[in-house]
């Protein structure tokens, strides 16, 4: 059974390696291990290593702490509209792009997404 920290790591392993755009098997390879390893880290069902977590950590260029960010929140009964909303694939690849978008561009596609969603 997993540990819910142990989880909760791995779903910002995830989160972090999407977000900057790596691969599971371009993380392994930068770390030194096979992307088995790396998907056993990301579900939770193998604990990471301090050590590891370093090098993870500086390979997906965040602190150490990044993977505990939101961890009392986790622990938590999920708010089914928030809940995990970054484990999300399409939400994932939607901030990425949304953050290539010029800052100017974005602002005004952010003013719209709200209009819309006031609208809805």
């Amino acid at each position: 059974m997993k540990h819910p920290v142990d989880a909760h790591v791995g779903k910002r392993i995830r989160h972090r390696r999407w977000m900057v755009g790596v691969t599971q098997q371009q993380l392994a390879e930068q770390v030194g291990i096979k992307f088995q390893q790396i998907q056993k880290y990301e579900t939770g069902m193998n604990r990471v290593s301090a050590s590891r977590l370093w090098d993870i950590a500086e390979t997906l260029g965040v602190n150490i702490a990044f993977f505990f960010e939101g961890i009392d929140e986790a622990r938590e009964v999920p708010n089914p509209v928030e809940g995990d909303i970054l484990a999300d694939r399409e939400a994932l690849e939607l901030v990425r792009s949304y953050y290539a978008i010029p800052e100017a561009q974005r602002r005004r596609l952010f003013d719209l997404a709200r209009v819309l969603s006031d609208a809805a």
